[in-house]
């Protein structure tokens, strides 16, 4: 340091670096506002955030992808994951047939987007729900919604009666899920037939997921899961055909259960985890028989940073119960290390091996579940490494209009 009568002055270095620019995140959002994303990295940007590792998340697409096409299964991506139009159009562009929406409100925005062949996989009912259900089939005839009850097939009818429209309709059967799914069997084919009298529906054919089997764990108990729960809804699809319904669209599965619903007879999966990936199915297990679940990477984290540490073998991150996280998230390449919630906007980092974390230091950490965790952020930034690529909007998330 050099001083002159007293005062302290600054080294040249620190001098050269005080004239430089003063960062402004503004300057970034800005630059994030016109598509101008060089220069921009993970440190500039605001945590908690999500980030989405580009190279996985393409993997992963292709990967299903080629799967699809070389088993001959298709594939109508679930929306539900990702609520992202950005990511439905890629899925589109590798060959999903449409996509799946869990809502009414995600539908309206797909379609709004120019996405064709939505299929609602949750029955609409209510008058508002059905309302939107048949303005949707209004604006695109490929629309599609399901129906697990002889009532709600009439009130749709009615509806797309007063409409002028014929609404594509298929019957949801019960897969093992008691919160939806008519009896399969008979049963499931007398809703069918329901359906297909209607003069303003369509029948197009069954729907049945087995979200109990989506997680078992261990590749041959998943199977047998699967061929559970799935089975009685093929055999409905077949009794459909045989009465001389036209069934030929029978839609469920999910990524636990890609390589396995083919061999029971679904025709198109709607699996919708595989683009992200989470702690919940990274545990599932292999067909190679493997533990750990590696069919798909995780390509999707909370970016976060270190905000305090004054305790041993312990810091404080930015993410807590608002950011919805869970002791059993995962903290990217520091398998020692355990997550735990302290409030609403903290959650402590802890260790009893290995080195810590520097303050102001970014910790990448991988969700327990995907779609809650999609559900608290706006946007994805899509990083190729430490570098920003691109942003995609999150859809669908705040005000009555979007429920």
């Amino acid at each position: 340091m050099i001083t002159r009568r007293g005062i302290v002055l600054a080294a040249p270095a620190a001098l050269a670096a005080s004239k430089q620019k003063a960062f402004h995140y503004a300057d970034v959002e800005a630059r994030i506002a016109r598509r101008d994303f060089k220069g921009i990295t993970k440190d500039d940007l605001p945590t908690p955030a999500l980030v989405v590792d580009k190279i996985a998340f393409d993997k992963n697409l292709r990967h299903m992808a080629e799967h699809c096409k070389a088993t001959g299964i298709d594939i109508r991506a679930h929306c539900k994951i990702h609520k992202s139009v950005n990511i439905a159009k890629q899925q589109i562009a590798l060959g999903s047939l449409g996509i799946c929406c869990a809502t009414i409100a995600e539908s309206e925005l797909m379609v709004a987007a120019g996405i064709r062949n939505v299929l609602h996989t949750c029955q609409p009912a209510g008058k508002n729900k059905i309302s939107r259900a048949v303005d949707l089939g209004a604006k695109d005839p490929t629309f599609m919604v399901v129906a697990d009850d002889p009532e709600t097939v009439d009130l749709l009818n009615e509806a797309a009666a007063a409409a002028g429209i014929r609404l594509r309709t298929l019957v949801d059967i019960y897969a093992g899920l008691s919160r939806h799914g008519h009896a399969a069997g008979a049963p499931g084919l007398a809703v069918a037939q329901r359906i297909d009298k209607s003069k303003n529906l369509v029948f197009s054919g069954v729907m049945g997921y087995s979200g109990v089997a989506s997680h078992t764990k261990g590749w041959e108990n998943r199977r047998a899961q699967s061929r559970k729960d799935v089975g009685p809804v093929v055999e409905t699809a077949l009794l459909c055909k045989k009465s001389g319904l036209n069934a030929a669209i029978v839609t469920g599965g999910s990524t636990g259960t890609y390589n396995i619903d083919k061999e029971i007879g679904l025709t198109e999966l709607q699996a919708g985890s595989y683009v992200f990936m989470d702690t919940a199915y990274n545990h599932i297990g292999a067909k190679a028989g493997v533990e750990r679940y590696s069919d798909f990477g995780t390509s999707l984290h909370v970016l976060t940073t270190v905000i305090s540490r004054n305790h041993p073998k312990q810091v404080t991150i930015d993410a807590g119960n608002k950011a919805l996280l869970r002791p059993t998230d995962q903290v990217a390449g520091r398998p020692e290390v355990t997550v735990e919630n302290q409030g609403a906007e903290f959650g402590i980092l802890k260790w009893n091996d290995g080195n810590g974390f520097k303050l102001g230091e970014k910790a990448e950490l991988i969700t327990t579940n995907l779609d809650m965790t999609t559900n608290c952020y706006d946007r994805y930034y899509v990083c190729e490494g430490a570098n920003l690529v691109d942003v995609w909007p999150v859809m669908g998330r705040a005000g009555a209009l979007q429920r």
